[in-house]
């Protein structure tokens, strides 16, 4: 039976910019989302309000769709099993999310598949934590973090152990501090008849642990863009994936390439694709899901520049936007969240170059976040 009915769950912006690109390619999605004032309930063709790891949300969502896909990971896994016992599809499946969610069990998953990651350990619930690494050290929360939240740069041992007590001693997950070159991503995806298709390797600038901006293409060796393409296609093939998956990595100084995290969903390093590529990371997704064949990923452009536009506290958004779309060669995407908090992802602007920049990224990734922070 052909796919028409994609459910998502999660209703921010990336199903937003999903529901888009379902239109185009003659889909229907429908979102389960919490709130009703989301970016996605008003672009989707109909909504479930319930909450992410509302199973019986999802039940109820299960009945308006022919498969199900995933805007974020914040599900009740072992209750979805259960409907996915039931014959409910899910895309990514259940089985390959059971390694992914939990950031410990993805990187012993990973090891065990003998990819190149930081050294790491468990931190459980014990009188005594120390770091078998030194320091500086990286603690993260093992579900649930996001956009910096949940990941500490400990520089001591009595930083750690105050950090972990304050988060109420739970069991996280420790890593050995990267000293790396650059930090890059690259988003992939498969669909069901095994078909894989790779995007270009993007390098992403980070502040406060927040993405602020992404280079695509990133400036790295063609050896690192094959290691790069090696670790995400044995990734999708390991887990048997149907769908789009965004990865991080860091490039070392000696050109290692090691994982940082995975997102088995669409990835804000992968906005640009909507403008910049054949086909977006948003079509691709429900290309794979829907069983379409996939497409090409190519940039249809020398290069782009995508700049993250996070919450602010003024009374001249409207007159910022306007300025920034004045940029020649940009694009705007601008969310429509109702609240605008300080860090939060309001939306993104991309821009395309023919040719190489006159100016460097960095200037020009800076003149526009001085537009919209002022």
């Amino acid at each position: 039976m052909a796919i028409q009915r994609v459910g998502a769950i999660g209703g921010g912006q990336l199903a937003w910019m999903m529901a888009a690109e379902a239109k185009k390619l003659g889909l229907e999605l429908i979102v389960q989302t919490p709130n009703p004032n989301d970016p996605a309930v008003i672009a989707a063709n109909d909504v479930i309000l319930g909450a992410i790891a509302d199973a019986k949300a999802t039940e109820k969502l299960a009945v308006l769709c022919d498969v199900i896909t995933f805007e974020n990971e914040f599900i009740d896994l072992e209750a979805l099993k259960l409907l996915a016992a039931k014959g409910v599809c899910f895309r990514p499946s259940l089985d390959a999310l059971s390694h992914l969610l939990d950031k410990y069990h993805q990187n012993c998953y990973f090891k065990n598949l003998g990819l190149p990651l930081p050294e790491f350990i468990a931190l459980e619930s014990s009188e005594k934590i120390k770091s078998p690494f030194g320091f500086p050290a990286v603690l993260k929360a093992r579900r649930h973090g996001y956009d910096g939240r949940g990941t500490f740069i400990v520089n001591s041992q009595i930083e750690l152990e105050e950090i972990w007590q304050r988060c109420d001693r739970p069991e996280m997950l420790l890593e050995e501090f990267i000293d790396f070159d650059k930090e890059l991503a690259v988003i992939a995806a498969r669909n069901s008849k095994g078909e894989i298709v790779v995007y270009p390797v993007v390098e992403t600038f980070q502040k406060e642990q927040v993405c602020r901006w992404v280079i695509a293409p990133a400036d790295v060796s063609t050896e690192v863009v094959e290691q790069i393409n090696t670790i995400a296609k044995t990734i999708l093939e390991k887990l048997d994936v149907v769908g789009v998956f965004g990865i991080e990595l860091f490039l070392t100084k000696d050109d290692r390439v090691l994982i940082n995290e995975i997102a088995p969903r669409t990835h804000n390093s992968g906005h640009f694709s909507l403008d910049a590529c054949d086909t977006s990371q948003f079509a691709m997704q429900l290309r794979a899901v829907a069983d379409f064949p996939l497409s090409s990923p190519q940039l249809k452009c020398h290069s782009a520049l995508m700049v993250n536009l996070l919450g602010i506290e003024t009374e001249q958004i409207k007159a910022r936007l306007e300025k920034l779309a004045e940029i020649p060669n940009s694009y705007l995407h601008w969310y429509g969240k109702a609240e605008s908090r300080p860090g939060r992802k309001m939306g993104h602007i991309t821009v395309l170059f023919s040719a190489e920049p006159a100016q460097s990224w960095q200037a020009i990734a800076k003149e526009i976040e001085s537009i919209w922070y002022g």
